[in-house]
Order: structure tokens, then sequence, then C-alpha cells
């Protein structure tokens, strides 16, 4: 199990957000935080503490300058998400991105576009890919959700699902959005799924608030899956001390 850091950036500046409040309809967004550093200062501790696979994430317009200053800060470090597709995509790889991150670019109108993906794994290549399966759970199933959170697809998170994806990308980066922000503990019964059926790095987000949950989010996927924290850090002004998170993931 790894320590996958994060950098999510909103209206240009680092934030830490309740991600389903971020939709369309309703501009008012609730954060959990504002940072006062900018994104390259992020950069540079995770770099400096070794922290490799995590990830920027841009919510919304204005914040492509302060993810470039980001990925220039840790060249190979970090991946890339909001708003990829096949035309942008190299463009943040040569700024430094390990990987870039997409969701709704292949997910549309509810379903999988397998030309879409296939059209970008054949300009960079699948093991500069991450598929996002970020998901939500209705009818005791766990379904992809798109447009930042909002829109349900018809792809539900299955073992034949998984094994499909899998032939396309290098890495899965999941939010079990309905507990993302919260701190509110982890999506137990999403993670173990995962555990059971990814066999590629999977990088699991939402929920964890002490390191209580780290250790059940170990237990229960026997160290299968990584992990990122956002709010509940005190770097983004939480109460779990991201010292000593670095520290138990080692």
């Amino acid at each position: 199990m790894q320590f996958r850091p994060c950098i999510d950036l909103h209206q240009g500046k680092v934030k830490q957000i309740v991600g389903a409040t971020l939709n369309q309809e309703n501009k008012q967004v609730v954060e959990n935080y504002v940072s006062s550093h900018d994104s390259s200062y992020y950069a540079k501790m995770f770099a400096q503490d070794q922290l490799t696979g995590g990830h920027v994430i841009m919510l919304g317009d204005g914040n492509k300058e302060a993810a470039i200053q980001a990925l220039q800060a840790y060249p190979g470090g970090l991946q890339i998400g909001g708003g990829i597709h096949v035309d942008n995509a190299d463009e943040f790889l040569q700024a430094g991105a390990s990987h870039v991150i997409v969701t709704s670019y292949i997910f549309q109108d509810g379903e999988l576009k397998m030309d879409r993906l296939k059209q970008l794994v054949d300009k960079i290549g699948k093991d500069r890919l991450v598929i996002d399966l970020s998901c939500k759970q209705k009818d005791g199933q766990w379904f992809v959700v798109t447009d930042k959170w909002t829109k349900f697809s018809n792809i539900a998170i299955t073992e034949e699902t998984i094994k499909e994806l899998e032939e396309y990308c290098d890495e899965f980066l999941i939010h079990a959005a309905d507990v993302e922000g919260k701190k509110s503990g982890i999506a137990a019964e999403l993670v173990k799924l995962l555990a059971e059926y990814v066999s590629i790095p999977t990088t699991y987000a939402g929920g964890v608030r002490s390191i209580a949950d780290l250790q059940l989010f170990e237990q229960l996927t026997k160290g299968k899956l990584h992990i990122t924290i956002g709010s509940a850090l005190d770097i983004f002004g939480g109460g779990l001390p991201y010292r000593e998170v670095v520290e138990y993931c080692k």
C-alpha cells in the first residue's frame, strides 16, 4: 500500500472541496480548505518525501497554469486529470506529468465510448493512461459517475468491467464520490470489491480521516490498493498529520 498524494485545483487555487457539490447547476461549492500556498509548494513537498503516483486534478476552467506549475516542480512524479482529452493529453505529458487521467472524455451519454478510449491509447500509449472510475452507489451496485460526479453512467463496477478496462490503461483512480471530502470513513464495501477485482495499480480516494481508517483500509484490501487523502490532512486544514500518514504507509 502506497500513499498517493493529491493537489486539487479550483479557480487556480489549491483547495479541498466536497466533490459532490461541484456541479453545473449549483455554483456554490462546499470548500473544506483554501490554501495560501501555490501548487508548486505541495509538489515540491511530495517530491522531497519521495511520494510517487500522486495526482493533480483540475476542477473546472482556469487551472491550467497552476497545474503545469505543479508538474514542472515535480517532473515525472505526478499524474494530471480534469478535462483531459486526445488533443491536450500530450501537452500535459510534455509538461512533466507521468500519466494523464480520464473520465468524462471516454464516458459520454452514460456509455463507455471505446472509440475515444482506443484513440487516446493510440496517441499516448496505455502505459501513460489512468482511467478514473469514480463512482456512486445505486440499487446495490456501484456505477461510474461523470460530469463532476453529477451523472450516472450505465457502467457498473464489476469484475468484467475492470478486466476489460485493464487492457487499455496502466492504473485506475477511483473516488467513492458519496463519501469523498466528508471525512466520514471509507466506503468499505467498495474497497473490498476493488481489491478482489483489480490486477493493476489502483488508488482509492474517499472518507479517510484517521490512522485507524488507514489500518482498516489496509486490512480490507490486504495492502493491494493505494490510498489518497485530501481534506483530512493537516496540510489541507484537517486534523490528520500528513507526516504520520507518510510514515505509516512507508
